[in-house]
């Protein structure tokens, strides 16, 4: 039995660098966003010195590490066999936590996950022992748990959202109202002043009060105290100068140093603060397992008492894990998801919002406007407008949503605010050993300085403030889920430690491997054969031929979904329907894209070619009605089959193949005339489109004497109606689709074809 202490102590020890890897992953965009999204340095520059901060910040997070050996619960109250399987419990419930919120793309806080998985195994591990004493009650829970400073850290952490949030917003409507969006003037005039107030709060907050988190500050505590006001005063006039010369010489925006050095010290700060959550438990399960060795006492009699004195910090290890984290900077796909939705959520133009408005975004943001006009109404006008002039953007080419991924989200003033503020707020809490969350505290600041550049407008507010209140949920999701998840695992474990070890072991190997997997397979941008794309050309021949695949594509895809709604429904195929009602979806997503695109379409045309609009749009609206009564067509399939009600009679399936039939011999010749461009062979199939509707018509007359005199299902009635009548509008847009690109070819390629008098 004694050997299974320190195969724990091995496991804690692999799940430690797993975590690494998967924090570093989620913890990644606390440091990387603002010069990512800025597009100020180069992705390598920013990786090296990001790089360079991480490992610089592993020394200084040594003040840390008590957090995870006494800020949670009380260890005199436990033996060394229940803090085994406490650190146990908190490693295993850490490491899925964390990954399933990387898989999901989502940012969420290391030191939220840690701190409740630490507080929840305590917890669980004191009630277990409280149960099975005779004179203790659930109020002497106050004895094992170290309330005092779990409530601190926890308030610490509510507390940061606010602030990070509010900080973030003045500072950035401050520095928006005295540089404008039109800064590159007014940088070359301010820019020293500005950086040097940047820098010199980047360097104390971040080295000198992150100084105070380590055993060296010890060293240097005779140099530093009572002389903070000349080492500011001092450190501002340097950068200041430094700032002034670095423009005058480099004939380069000061901007970029500011983004470098932010991104340098908020690694570094991070790391220094961020560290604790991932080795701070396998090196408080380390020194645990060293003092029980030594003492040679029974491991459910040696008190963890040990735990309560200062260890000194283990160099070495420090380093390693700076290393690892480095390491996982570099080759992690999965910070890349992360990174990606905070980006989109500060980006300052138009992009693909990845999350739907819902109730209270929409609540929050008609009280914001409802506030917004108050102000307007009680602020002069002068004054609101010297105020807007500020925040008036430059003029640019109007970006499609797919262009606005690869272009900067927001410019070089934000990014610097972002990490000047973000950085300054960590140190100061690193300072005061107060495990803050980087995360809440970046995403948040992040999230101010968008609030106050107006990069929530109109048209993006519900998206983004839906986005915000998403991640914020489950940020409240990972403290919950921490308490309850690593309360089960340590009452499994302590149930029977040898047999359940194990098996909580191998379900998390079976667990992250396959949410690698599946990520790895969702983040792979396979592009279809038959997906749809923009148009681009200026011209309205340009757009005829690219608007040609897209029209070749739905056609191809609409005859495949409507053969397997009536296959389905002929076979009570639920599995079938079921798939097919997700392509119908996926078709109709894609053309809803296209048409979003249009203000940019016609944003981006020639003045000679406006003619081109009127098509596109008329050709996006076709498509569109297509695909309703497609979805229409699925739907209604679906739930037939799925409300188990009676299948269609032989005659009725009969009739609807006979449909189906020709529908799908009108799709594949207009999906070769489109993919040959042979438009000439549109007005032979419109020429034949009476036949077609002839022949549904006369479906719908046989139904109506059916159910006069056979039928005996009301629903078997209301589907086939249902399906022949859609049949008839889906018939009825791909005719009009089909006449207006009939129209519109024949007229431009008529002044081609026609020989002037010269020529005659």
């Amino acid at each position: 039995m004694d050997n299974i202490y320190l195969l724990m102590l091995i496991a804690i020890t692999v799940l430690a660098v797993a975590d690494i890897v998967v924090g570093v992953s989620n913890d990644a965009i606390n440091f990387l966003n603002s010069a990512i999204g800025s597009k100020a340095i180069s992705l390598r520059t920013i990786m090296i010195v990001a790089s360079l901060g991480i490992f610089i910040g592993a020394v200084f997070s040594s003040g840390m590490m008590e957090v995870a050996r006494k800020g949670i619960f009380v260890p005199a109250m436990f033996n060394f066999e229940e803090i085994m399987y406490i650190f146990m419990a908190v490693m295993i419930t850490d490491i899925l936590l964390l990954d399933f919120f990387n898989t999901l793309g989502l940012p969420t806080s290391t030191t939220v996950s840690i701190v409740f998985n630490l507080l929840g195994a305590a917890v669980v591990m004191s009630l277990i022992k409280i149960s099975a004493s005779d004179s203790q009650t659930f109020a002497n829970l106050g004895d094992y748990i170290n309330t005092k400073k779990a409530l601190e850290i926890i308030r610490g952490i509510i507390m940061s959202v606010f602030i990070a949030f509010t900080v973030g917003a003045i500072v950035q409507w401050i520095s928006r109202l005295v540089f404008t969006f039109h800064y590159e003037k007014k940088i070359k005039n301010f820019g020293a002043i500005f950086g040097g107030i940047s820098l010199a709060a980047i360097t104390y907050f971040i080295f000198l009060k992150g100084l105070k988190g380590t055993p060296y500050y010890k060293d240097l505590k005779g140099l530093l105290d009572g002389n903070e006001f000349l080492i500011i005063l001092a450190s501002l006039i340097f950068w200041t100068l430094f700032s002034f010369g670095f423009q005058k010489v480099f004939k380069k925006t000061i901007l970029l140093v500011v983004i470098a050095v932010g991104t340098f010290g908020l690694a570094l700060a991070f790391s220094g603060n961020d560290l604790v959550n991932f080795i701070g438990v396998p090196m408080a399960a380390y020194h645990s397992y060293e003092a029980w060795t030594a003492s040679g006492i029974d491991a459910s009699l040696f008190s963890m008492e040990v735990l309560d004195k200062k260890v000194p910090a283990e160099p070495l290890l420090l380093f390693i894990a700076g290393g690892i984290m480095v390491l996982t900077l570099w080759f992690s796909k999965k910070a890349k998801t992360v990174a990606e939705t905070e980006i989109s959520l500060s980006r300052q133009g138009e992009t693909h919002e990845k999350f739907e408005p819902n109730i209270l975004s929409r609540s929050v943001v008609k009280a914001s406007t409802w506030i917004s006009d108050l102000f307007s109404n009680i602020m002069p006008v002068s004054t609101q407008e010297k105020i807007g002039k500020s925040f008036e953007k430059p003029d640019t080419i109007a970006l499609t949503k797919d262009q606005s991924v690869n272009a900067p989200a927001f410019d070089m003033i934000r990014a610097s605010v972002n990490l000047m503020v973000a950085g300054v707020l960590i140190a100061i809490a690193t300072s005061m050993k107060l495990p803050l969350s980087t995360t809440y505290v970046t995403f948040m600041v992040a999230m101010g300085t968008s609030f106050a550049d107006r990069a929530w407008g109109r048209e993006s507010a519900v998206y983004r403030v839906a986005g915000v209140l998403n991640v914020i949920g489950g940020w409240f999701g990972t403290a919950i889920g921490a308490f309850i998840a690593a309360g089960t695992v340590v009452f499994l474990i302590k149930w029977n430690p040898s047999v359940m070890t194990p098996i909580l072991l191998l379900l998390t190997i079976i667990l992250l491997v396959r949410n690698y997997l599946s990520h790895k397979k969702g983040s792979k941008k396979v592009i279809d054969e038959d997906s749809l794309t923009q148009a681009e050309s200026s011209s309205i021949q340009g757009v005829i031929h690219e608007s040609a695949n897209n029209i070749a594509n739905v056609v191809k895809r609409g005859n495949k979904i409507y053969s397997s709604a009536i296959n389905g429904l002929a076979k009570q195929d639920l599995i079938l329907l079921k798939k097919n009602k997700k392509n119908i979806v996926k078709l109709s997503n894609e053309i809803d894209e296209l048409r979003d695109n249009i203000f940019y379409f016609i944003k981006n045309l020639d003045e000679s070619s406006l003619g081109a609009s009127n098509f596109y749009i008329n050709i996006l609206g076709y498509l569109q009605d297509m695909t309703q009564s497609l979805e229409y067509v699925s739907k209604v399939s679906h739930k037939h089959v799925n409300n188990n009600h009676k299948k269609l009679k032989f005659n009725q399936i009969k009739e609807l193949k006979q449909i189906d039939q020709d529908l799908e011999s009108l799709f594949n010749r207009t999906k070769k005339a489109f993919d040959s461009r042979s438009f000439e062979q549109i007005g032979a199939i419109l020429n034949n489109k009476k036949d077609v509707f002839d022949l549904v018509t006369e479906k719908i007359q046989r139904q109506v004497e059916r159910t006069r005199t056979e039928e005996s299902s009301p629903k078997n009635t209301t589907l086939y109606f249902s399906l022949l009548l859609e049949t008839k509008d889906l018939l009825t847009a791909t005719m009009n689709l089909l006449q207006e690109y009939h129209n519109a070819h024949d007229a431009s390629v008529e002044p081609a074809t026609i020989p002037t008098d010269e020529e005659e």
